[in-house]
């Protein structure tokens, strides 16, 4: 089969190195020449935002999907009117790649969300303090989110459509990856918890199993329920979710694809995140996601001050630890807060995990030859 993928990002990448085990061929469109999947899949040069690259480039494939939702929906629209698979659906990509439909579609659907207010431009702010900013478009990665406590804070308010949204006073961020093909089977990954670096508002850690009351995992179970209900399409969605002081879970947002917080599925369940995408496009009985323990990822992202050809340091060391495992994205360039890898830690307790996620992070640093030179 030709599965064709907008995006040769890492998750691409990580998805083909899992699928390459069947008999398929692995199509992909991203404006960079070097990208991860480039070396590993039929890959095209071209702008995945570009209406008629991406209708050319997915018009004969079988089954075309995305790894990352700023892609042109509106070809992925016409390639489905064309009869071409798109898993998921356009209508689900649009409404995902919008903060303002996304968080609709929650109110209407009677999904838990913080409270809100949609604004066009910064004049028309009327909500109380302190809340949450997030651009309609374009945020990724923890960019075009801000968080504006104060009055003075009022200032530094982007003049762009946007989210308000109430501040949650948050006890703990998890996710839960669930995942539907087109027979209508739904499974879903164990809900994780993820632990954020304040200063890059990227994940630092994410460990799974999550330590959560019989209540909290109802609730969680019951949103994704809902959620897979609603949106009314195969697919993988990662739901990210604020757990408050008070034990109110809430929906912050949800990626259409595969996502940063299912990596550590790749050692710590009977099957990953990935081999359930695969097949959710084939439309393949979905795999058995338990966990088989304690498990956990920390993403190795470029050091402050680096900028250049990679150099990892501290990677053999952590490579004589028989429960650990390295990935890396093929990026040959670094800069800081670029995301280049992540190491997978398995372990039999919470404390042996942790302990070997900060030891970890303490003893890997990302840096460039060419800053060392200099």
């Amino acid at each position: 089969m030709k599965i064709g993928i907008l995006g040769g990002g890492q998750l691409g990448r990580m998805f083909i190195q899992e699928a390459l085990k069947y008999d398929d061929a692995f199509y992909t469109l991203d404006p960079a020449e070097d990208c991860p999947c480039a070396n590993i899949s039929h890959h095209t040069k071209g702008d995945f935002n570009d209406y008629q690259s991406v209708i050319d480039f997915g018009k004969d494939k079988e089954v075309l999907t995305i790894e990352i939702e700023h892609i042109n929906a509106d070809a992925l629209e016409y390639l489905e009117k064309q009869g071409v698979n798109v898993i998921p659906k356009s209508s689900v990509v649009k409404m995902i790649q919008q903060k303002i439909l996304q968080k609709e579609f929650y109110k209407k659907n009677h999904i838990p969300t913080p409270d809100f207010q949609v604004i066009q431009n910064k004049s028309e702010v009327d909500f109380p303090l302190p809340f949450v900013q997030k651009l309609n478009t374009g945020g990724y990665d923890g960019k075009g989110v801000q968080i504006i406590r104060t009055k003075e804070d009022l200032g530094n308010l982007w003049d762009a459509p946007s989210v308000l949204e109430t501040l949650v006073d948050i006890d703990k961020e998890l996710s839960i990856i669930i995942a539907k093909n087109q027979r209508g089977e739904v499974a879903a990954f164990p809900v994780t918890e993820m632990v954020a670096d304040p200063k890059l508002n990227l994940l630092d850690f994410n460990i799974c199993p999550s330590e959560l009351t019989e209540e909290v995992q109802k609730q969680i179970a019951e949103i994704a329920a809902l959620f897979i209900e609603k949106v009314d399409s195969a697919g993988l969605f990662a739901i990210e979710l604020l757990l408050d002081k008070e034990g109110k879970v809430w929906v912050n947002e949800t990626a259409p694809r595969l996502h940063n917080s299912g990596h550590q599925s790749q050692e710590g369940n009977r099957n990953s995140q990935f081999e359930q995408f695969y097949r959710v496009l084939r439309n393949l009985p979905l795999a058995n996601t338990e966990a088989t323990g304690y498990s956990g990822m920390l993403n190795l992202v470029g050091e402050q001050g680096f900028s250049g050809k990679v150099e990892y340091e501290g990677l053999e060391e952590v490579l004589k630890d028989s429960k650990t495992f390295v990935h890396l994205y093929g990026k040959t360039e670094t800069k800081p807060g670029r995301k280049m890898g992540h190491i997978n830690v398995v372990a039999h307790t919470k404390k042996e995990l942790m302990d070997k996620l900060i030891a970890i992070k303490s003893m890997v640093k990302v840096k460039s030859i060419n800053e060392k030179v200099k």
